[in-house]
């Protein structure tokens, strides 16, 4: 009990403030598997634990939700995490280059789309993209770009729109996709963008204006971390995300198969 006591401690002050962090704990003397995930993954995810645990009583699922980036960084740093899950592929790709990965088990498990958001209670005044350049609107959440695979998407959108420079001025840079969701939900923004399954967690908040079009392929990539204690229980966990039991719940949280 001391042991998994320090290894938690050593977790939570290494994440530092600002994350999401939950356990769902299933047995108290389970083995425990740390899975870092995208913060747009937060609830489905959650439901997913759930369906494994019945046929895995043994493994606690330990959840760590945050940008992609902070969550590499975390990782380049030592964090004791067994599976990383992006939303994005640059973020996976510079783990693999950083030889974190355990590469055979990298692949892609959901989809996503992202769109453009407005608050419920808003007069309309965000019609469509081109909406965006008008005087009513002066403040739009976008994800930090650095950082946020959220972010990476609304530029590549907004410059095939030719709108992204134009815009800048009005941005509030937002640390991960569902602080996005969280300022457009209280008003406190007048549009945002996030992915189409953040909106649907929202629904009675917020509501989808338009789609983002954009070439690159919004595709989840999941792999074991190469220095993962727990690697077997790590790789039965990303198996279990290509199960039809797992892909119903990301169907029905609106996420689409890979």
């Amino acid at each position: 009990m001391k042991q998994k006591y320090l290894r938690r401690h050593s977790l939570a002050r290494m994440l530092g403030t600002g994350l999401v962090f939950s356990v769902v704990a299933f047995s108290a003397q389970a083995g425990t598997l740390t899975v870092s995930a995208a913060s747009s993954l937060t609830n489905v995810l959650k439901d997913v634990a759930t369906a494994y645990s019945k046929a895995h009583p043994e493994t606690t699922i330990q959840y760590n939700f945050a940008a992609s980036g902070a969550l590499l960084q975390q990782i380049r740093q030592g964090a004791p995490v067994d599976v990383f899950a992006s939303a994005d592929q640059k973020t996976m790709n510079d783990a693999a280059k950083a030889d974190l990965l355990d590469e055979a088990t990298r692949k892609n498990f959901v989809r996503n789309e992202v769109v453009l958001i407005a608050p419920s209670s808003s007069n309309g005044e965000v019609k469509d993209l081109q909406s965006l350049d008008t005087a009513a609107v002066s403040k739009i959440a976008v994800g930090s770009v650095a950082s946020v695979p959220v972010g990476r998407y609304t530029k590549e959108g907004l410059e095939k729109s030719g709108q992204w420079e134009k815009l800048t001025p009005k941005f509030i840079f937002a640390e991960n996709v569902r602080q996005v969701l969280d300022y457009v939900s209280r008003g406190e923004v007048q549009a945002g963008f996030v992915y189409a399954t953040d909106a649907a967690v929202r629904s009675d908040k917020v509501k989808i204006v338009q789609s983002l079009p954009i070439d690159t392929v919004v595709s989840y990539p999941v792999a074991v971390i190469k220095s993962s204690p727990n690697a077997a229980e790590a790789r039965s966990f990303v198996e279990f995300l290509d199960s039809d039991q797992a892909q119903a719940i990301f169907s029905k949280a609106g996420f689409r198969k890979p």
